[in-house]
């Protein structure tokens, strides 16, 4: 009714007929209010029922509000939520004053979440929150694994799991406690981390996964906080684990690592003496052909390498990419575009020319394996001698997937490839012109 109302522009009439309890009981209906993400999922993977729901977002995605109001259904017997009211719950911190904070009292918390008359009874010497229904919800902190011997529980809230000091320890007691009622249940709530138990957890197949950014909240977020964050943040190793809830973690073997790129970062790009945009044509032009990789970067007076920009391109046509490549070329006053052509020879000269005529091309030819030519540029990071001006999340995925077998989690690297001219073109390879110094 409600929805048809607003759908017929009826909606301030309804509300205006309603009484204060009614609009109270309006503004605590978590499902008119909350996200999908933010409602109980119909199943795992699978389709079958789930065991664990792990809600992985980024800071303020609305992780807290979500438990509480998952709590809250289940405490009440909500519709979507429970058919009949577990007994007993357990609600599991990094530590009980975390619980207390934060789950609890906190904005978003159990006591927030609940109309005055339907308020559950919180007595923080005892840790315990008491329903009139007779449920009830015990505190813990996952600094102490051994409390969680003994007791039992039909259902679970844990929060920020992946902080957990003792998370295996504690993880283990509560599982074995979770014996009550007919199908026990627990969400697990979280700024995502790559821990071990967050990762078995997401491979689980009776885990049901959602996830949220911060922008996802933004509404209820302070006015500027998110614009600021995302410019401070955005695209890096925090920013897309803190703030679009990813799970950002190193790939075994890979000659690149996610602390190497933040190494290499910078605010703001110097001067550079001389600037190349390189790259890497697809090896056709049909639809499904690869994406063709395009960088730019410079070379300062004293050899610090500055990847300046990711202009790369997927499936894109000999046109497409090549416009693109010489619109970058012109973007930063280029000094030479310097081009693959194992695969398309002197095509790619010829589509680049048609492009614009005036643009020197400057050709090369891999002799040896993707590995072999990108481990000299992997070491030039490792002595510190390349930096990204800025924050290139796709090239970089790729640099931290790029292992001895030549790809990237399977597929072709081709960002780093251009990448990886780039930096040969300034750092590896002779070169006696001296271009104009330039600002960028």
């Amino acid at each position: 009714m409600l929805l048809a109302a607003v759908r017929d522009g009826h909606f301030e009439a309804l509300v205006a007929g309603l009484s204060a309890h009614e609009l109270e009981c309006l503004m605590f209906d978590w499902c008119l209010s909350g996200r999908a993400d933010q409602l109980p999922p119909a199943g795992a993977r699978d389709g079958a029922p789930w065991t664990t729901w792990l809600v992985m977002g980024g800071r303020g995605a609305g992780k807290t509000r979500t438990g509480a109001e998952w709590v809250r259904g289940l405490a009440l017997a909500l519709p979507g939520f429970a058919e009949v009211a577990p007994q007993r719950i357990a609600l599991i911190g990094e530590t009980h004053e975390d619980v207390r904070n934060v789950m609890i009292e906190g904005v978003s918390g159990l006591l927030s979440v609940h109309r005055r008359d339907e308020r559950p009874l919180w007595e923080p010497s005892r840790r315990l929150l008491t329903w009139k229904n007779g449920t009830i919800a015990q505190v813990f902190s996952a600094e102490q694994p051994d409390s969680l011997r003994g007791p039992q529980f039909e259902a679970a809230w844990c929060d920020e799991l992946a902080k957990w000091r003792q998370a295996e320890a504690t993880w283990d007691m509560l599982q074995f406690g979770l014996r009550l009622g007919r199908f026990p249940r627990q969400l697990v709530t979280t700024t995502p981390r790559p821990t071990a138990l967050v990762k078995r957890l997401m491979q689980d197949p009776r885990t049901a996964v959602t996830r949220a950014a911060t922008a996802a909240n933004a509404a209820h977020l302070a006015p500027g906080f998110l614009e600021a964050v995302l410019a401070r943040y955005g695209g890096t190793k925090l920013g897309r684990q803190e703030i679009d809830g990813e799970v950002i973690e190193d790939v075994a073997g890979a000659l690149w690592t996610r602390d190497m790129m933040e190494a290499a970062r910078l605010a703001v790009a110097p001067a550079c003496r001389k600037i190349v945009v390189a790259v890497d044509p697809p090896a056709s032009s049909s639809k499904r052909a690869d994406a063709c990789g395009i960088i730019a970067a410079g070379v300062t007076a004293d050899g610090l390498v500055i990847v300046l920009a990711d202009a790369s391109l997927t499936q894109a046509r000999p046109a497409q990419w090549a416009a693109a490549a010489v619109a970058l070329y012109h973007r930063f006053e280029a000094d030479a575009l310097v081009a693959e052509v194992n695969q398309g020879g002197e095509m790619v000269a010829a589509v680049i020319g048609e492009a614009d005529a005036g643009v020197p091309v400057r050709p090369v030819r891999a002799t040896r394996g993707k590995y072999l030519r990108a481990a000299p540029v992997a070491q030039l990071y490792e002595q510190g001698r390349v930096r990204h001006a800025g924050a290139f999340p796709a090239l970089e995925d790729e640099m931290c997937a790029f292992t001895l077998e030549g790809k990237a989690d399977g597929h072709s690297p081709d960002r780093l490839d251009a990448l990886v001219w780039a930096v040969t073109a300034l750092a590896l390879v002779k070169d006696a012109a001296e271009p104009r110094m330039r600002r960028l």
